[in-house]
């Protein structure tokens, strides 16, 4: 069983074992946070939904207004003058089948991969490599395009993709504990707002279960899913 430190203990010890509103709860996790490091505030929610079922599987992607505070890496594979188009956007490695080549030899430093429609005939052969690493560009999360540039744009700006896993929960970074908590709550109220959105008509009953905040170290707190129906 894994020891939980004095510092973890006396955190918990000041979150009420009751939902709070989402503006308290994003204030108590700053409240709170003893680790020395910049932290992730991440958001998980338990949704109504059974994933085994294709019809009620969530997923979706949203740029947060504030980014998550994190740059992230981004690969493309395209050819010609998307190829430029991607670079003058700021991604950090572009390439076509040569690219394709060096990921099957082992290179993944990056965060995101964006191809266009014509080189997925390429990238296809990186499914068991990207897959299982929740890389593989898709059309659904935008990440299969012809607009590379401002796929690169929206990544490097804090786009987030989201999905449901097999126990119905859905998890995501939502920015810092540095970040103040104005914008740590628009963050989380866009985040909301996309899952909403995004809640498949075959969904029956109470949609959003149970919605926790948490910093990286820092105890979870639980937020009043009836105080988020209407964002």
């Amino acid at each position: 069983m894994a020891k939980i430190g004095k510092k973890f203990r006396a955190a918990k010890a000041k979150v009420e074992p009751r939902p709070y509103a989402l503006p308290e709860a994003v204030k108590l996790i700053r409240d709170v946070r003893f680790a020395k490091f910049d932290e992730s505030v991440d958001m998980a929610m338990l949704l109504g939904v059974n994933p085994k079922h294709a019809d009620q599987m969530v997923r979706g992607t949203v740029v947060l207004p504030h980014g998550t505070g994190k740059s992230k890496r981004v690969a493309v594979i395209a050819a010609g003058e998307k190829l430029k188009e991607a670079q003058e956007a700021g991604a950090d490695h572009v390439g076509g089948e040569d690219l394709v080549a060096k990921i099957q030899e082992g290179f993944l430093d990056f965060d995101a991969l964006v191809a266009t429609p014509d080189m997925m005939r390429f990238v296809g052969r990186l499914g068991k490599i990207l897959g299982p690493r929740g890389l593989m560009p898709n059309p659904k999360a935008g990440t299969v395009t012809m607009e590379v540039g401002k796929a690169v744009g929206e990544i490097k700006g804090g786009k987030i993709e989201f999905r449901v896993d097999k126990t119905s929960i859905i998890h995501a970074p939502i920015g810092k504990v540095s970040f103040d908590e104005k914008k740590l709550e628009e963050n989380a109220a866009t985040f909301i707002r996309a899952v909403h959105k995004a809640k498949p008509p075959a969904a029956k009953g109470k949609y959003f279960r149970t919605v926790s905040v948490s910093s990286t170290m820092g105890p979870g707190v639980e937020i009043d899913t009836a105080s988020i129906e209407g964002l």
